[in-house]
């Protein structure tokens, strides 16, 4: 398998454990929130314990050499690619099925539809690889 292909599957465990984070969020904020805010903000959690963990386990050995803020920074607004395309996608499961449990598969949905756009901005525009001097 290939390097970019590792990297893949160890951004998609990652994915599956923000999602976690997410519909935990989701749920504990939507009473105080709604639907539509609590997504917001469980977008923002999920985002920042993924950038940790892809910080960590995917992206080890690709550093930019930036700082720590600034990374991290940039992994939010490069993951708003993604956002839109999530956040659109939970809107649309929202609008067409009715229960209790579709916020999750909103999310679900939304955390599938963005997982290219997200991993490709990660890698190339986040965790570069370092330049060889």
């Amino acid at each position: 398998m290939t390097k970019a292909g590792r990297e893949f599957l160890r951004f998609a465990a990652v994915g599956a454990a923000g999602f976690v984070v997410d519909v935990a969020v989701l749920y504990l904020a939507a009473p105080w929130l709604g639907w539509y805010g609590a997504r917001v903000l469980s977008f923002l959690v999920a985002a920042t314990a993924t950038w940790a963990l892809n910080r960590r386990y995917t992206f080890t050995t690709r550093r930019s050499g930036t700082s720590i803020v600034r990374e991290y920074l940039g992994y939010l607004v490069t993951m708003l690619g993604g956002a839109v395309v999530n956040y659109g996608a939970y809107v649309g499961v929202l609008h067409a099925f009715e229960g209790r449990w579709v916020p999750a598969l909103g999310v679900a949905a939304g955390s599938c539809a963005g997982l290219v756009v997200n991993f490709l901005a990660a890698r190339h525009l986040v965790f570069k690889a370092r330049r060889e001097p």
